[in-house]
């Protein structure tokens, strides 16, 4: 094996994705596969994960992938997610917290429910998964491999702009604070915390805007690098975050959103 291929091997990793079957969750799946990893996806319809990890396994890689349901809604959903991942192995090096939801409508008529459902995926569900994992995610820890943690945020946790969707935003801000107190809280058990905030990719959610080509195009163009997400993207900062590449990295909220956030209008003297 060479230099590189050692420093960015994720080879017999264990890793769970949560919302492992569609859009980023099975990027981030299809990339940890790819690259060698044993791949679990669970997310509420488990009839898509079994269907996906068929999938990811005829592709001939040299990880492997299992699918089976659960549910980071509800505090039991997660209790039985936890007892699911228990039964399959006795550690765990990579856990990928992708599962979500939001919620959208005007200002005037956002309605209060929307704040509990989103917010106890998004936050509470995160949490509560990585503290109750904690234990698997220390058997694989160690000085030289720390176990990882990733958290999906969102670019919308970093700019102010909530297209509607004002508690999916607030969410994510919410995740990218609290992968800051995780990564400090869990630094001293050699677990990296770590969270992605991406701009738009193709996904379930964003299915509304990016469904057809045009809208692909359309949405490309309001994007600095001039294009949505790709898979290649954000399975590569997977694959650096979870091998020994990554290993001396904690607490950072990696933009992977082609330059969303560091785009303003503001000129200050540019016209004086």
């Amino acid at each position: 094996m060479s230099y590189v291929e050692d420093l960015f091997s994720v080879n017999g990793r264990i890793a769970l994705v949560t919302g492992g079957a569609t859009g980023i969750g099975r990027m981030i799946a299809t990339g940890l596969v790819q690259a060698g990893a044993r791949v679990m996806i669970a997310s509420r319809k488990g009839e898509d994960c079994v269907r996906v990890a068929e999938e990811l396994n005829s592709l001939g890689a040299s990880g492997s992938a299992e699918g089976f349901a659960g549910d980071v809604g509800t505090a039991e959903g997660v209790a039985d997610l936890v007892e699911a991942v228990s039964a399959r192995t006795d550690k765990l090096n990579i856990l990928i917290n992708n599962a979500g939801v939001s919620w959208g409508a005007p200002y005037a008529d956002f309605p209060h429910a929307a704040w509990a459902k989103v917010m106890s995926v998004n936050v509470a569900g995160l949490f509560t998964l990585t503290r109750d994992l904690t234990p698997l995610l220390l058997k694989a820890a160690s000085d030289a491999d720390p176990a990882r943690v990733i958290n999906l945020g969102s670019v919308m946790g970093t700019q102010p702009a909530a297209d509607g969707a004002y508690s999916y935003s607030a969410s994510k801000a919410a995740v990218h604070h609290l992968t800051r107190i995780l990564a400090e809280e869990l630094s001293a058990e050699r677990i990296t915390v770590n969270a992605f905030a991406p701009g738009p990719f193709q996904s379930r959610m964003t299915a509304f805007a990016t469904s057809r080509e045009d809208q692909v195009d359309r949405v490309g163009a309001g994007v600095p690098l001039g294009r949505i997400g790709g898979p290649d993207d954000v399975a590569g900062a997977t694959i650096y975050l979870c091998s020994r590449a990554g290993s001396y990295i904690t607490g950072a909220i990696l933009p992977i959103d082609g330059g969303l956030s560091v785009q303003h209008a503001i000129r200050l003297f540019k016209d004086a």
